[in-house]
């Protein structure tokens, strides 16, 4: 187990976890459903702060190897590589905070690890600081929202065309 500081005091998390102390508290405090967050909402989230960790980068209020570091780990959370280390439940307080600060933390720590660090080494790349620096959870969270919504209609919209065109094939046949 390593120690996680934050303003209300140490918790234990998992050696090996990507998530951090936020984290750790939501799993404490808000098992409510047994489910988790959908990997659409993940990687939709993922999209804006990959996008955010750029514009940082290109505005300098990131610096340079942290943005790069970031897009990376953003790129890797896209490529599915770590769904294990989103473990929050879909069913939370906070209007999708806990979500959030999952995904800051693990691509904080997939940062650390990319710059030779261990996870949990905020003083390299912080959840907070850098993963969201400019943002909140009232913007990032309907803004994923959309970008996950539009995902899966896409995906919806390709389905029922599949069905729609099978239908006619048996609908031919006879």
């Amino acid at each position: 187990m390593r120690i996680e500081h934050d303003t209300l005091g140490d918790r234990e998390v998992p050696e090996d976890a990507l998530y951090g102390i936020h984290t750790q508290r939501a799993l404490e405090n808000f098992g409510v459903s047994g489910r988790g967050v959908r990997i659409e909402l993940i990687r939709a989230i993922t999209l804006v702060k990959k996008a955010c960790a750029l514009t940082h980068k290109e505005l300098d209020a990131l610096p340079h190897d942290i943005a790069d570091a970031l897009a990376d780990a953003c790129d890797d959370v896209l490529a599915g590589l770590h769904n294990d280390a989103f473990v929050t439940d879909a069913l939370q307080g906070g209007a999708g905070t806990s979500t959030h600060m999952n995904v800051n933390e693990v691509l904080a720590n997939l940062a650390i690890i990319k710059l030779g660090g261990r996870p949990g080494d905020y003083a390299r790349v912080s959840p907070l600081d850098h993963v969201n620096r400019g943002q909140s959870t009232n913007d990032v969270y309907p803004s994923a929202l959309r970008i996950a919504a539009i995902y899966l209609v896409r995906e919806l919209s390709e389905a029922l065309a599949t069905l729609q065109e099978s239908l006619q094939k048996k609908e031919q046949a006879f």
